[in-house]
């Protein structure tokens, strides 16, 4: 076995350690927690109260509480086993809620390759140009989402364009500075021997700095794509309708942790395989030398 594979293996079981280590520690928590009767302490007429108010003080501490592996279990399931069905506006499957929300980030995200990608090119090749934009982006690229979404939802009036808005300008700014930087890297010898063979511009630009520059935006959209996903969800909580966002805002008015929590998961694991799928997209495109 290669140094490699050996260390990728025991990375392997080293997180499988850790992962357990943390259901147990959710198990021993969540057990804990139940011990015992919410009612103890509570005068007789605390507890009428209570059941006059919808309560039931007489249930284990465990039913209201942090869920528990056993009902975590049961919620991924439900939502595994059926991930396709609608019973109407705020019932859908989490297969129909992740569809809207990555169809969102799709047409937000290539929209912002769109503008940024060959802009950044133009920027890089220029050095003039590269300080007249600098001053704009760095303003621009530390906004939060959340301050764009007010003014997209008065300008376009449309909350789902709005969410997509969002997630163009707030995922274009990370792959326009990688591409300017990208291509404004090449190495001169490079430049120069395009130079010294005439080279036509358009020429030059595919075959010679695109190629040095591809791993360079590969990285900005990488980082691009995880902004966009990240936004999504903060957006689809303010503006509603459907999606993963809406999904654990709903969720959290129902009351349903587990759903929440479940809903927390999906989003982590779909934001790690896109993540990893703009990684390996970025082997492809570096030349090892």
């Amino acid at each position: 076995m290669t140094p490699a594979k050996n260390l990728n293996l025991r990375a392997g079981l080293l997180s499988v350690l850790i992962f357990l280590g943390l259901l147990g520690i959710w198990y021993i928590a969540t057990a804990s927690s139940g011990a015992g009767n919410s009612t103890a302490g509570m005068t007789a007429e605390q507890i009428e109260y209570a059941k006059m108010m919808g309560k039931d003080p007489g249930a284990s501490a465990k039913g209201s509480g942090f869920p528990s592996l056993a009902e975590m279990g049961r919620t991924v399931w439900g939502h595994v086993s059926n991930p396709f069905y609608d019973n109407g506006p705020n019932d859908k499957g989490i297969a129909i809620q992740l569809a809207h929300s990555l169809g969102r980030v799709a047409l937000g995200f290539g929209l912002a390759c769109l503008v940024a990608i060959p802009l950044g090119f133009v920027i890089g090749m220029s050095p003039l140009l590269r300080r007249a934009f600098d001053p704009f982006i760095q303003v621009l690229k530390p906004i939060s989402p959340l301050a764009w979404m007010p003014l997209a939802l008065y300008t376009i009036k449309d909350s789902s364009i709005s969410g997509i808005f969002v997630i163009f300008i707030c995922s274009v700014w990370p792959m326009l500075v990688n591409t300017a930087f990208g291509v404004a890297s090449v190495k001169r010898e490079w430049l120069n021997v395009s130079a010294t063979l005439q080279v036509n511009p358009l020429r030059k630009a595919f075959l010679v700095i695109l190629p040095a520059a591809a791993p360079t935006i590969l990285t900005g959209m990488r980082i691009s794509m995880g902004i966009a996903w990240l936004v999504i969800v903060a957006a689809e909580m303010l503006v509603g309708g459907t999606g993963i966002g809406y999904f654990v805002w709903n969720e959290w008015n129902n009351l349903s942790l587990t759903n929440v929590i479940f809903a927390i998961l999906v989003i982590g694991v779909v934001g790690m395989l896109l993540d990893l799928a703009f990684g390996q997209l970025q082997k492809v495109v570096t030349y090892v030398e």
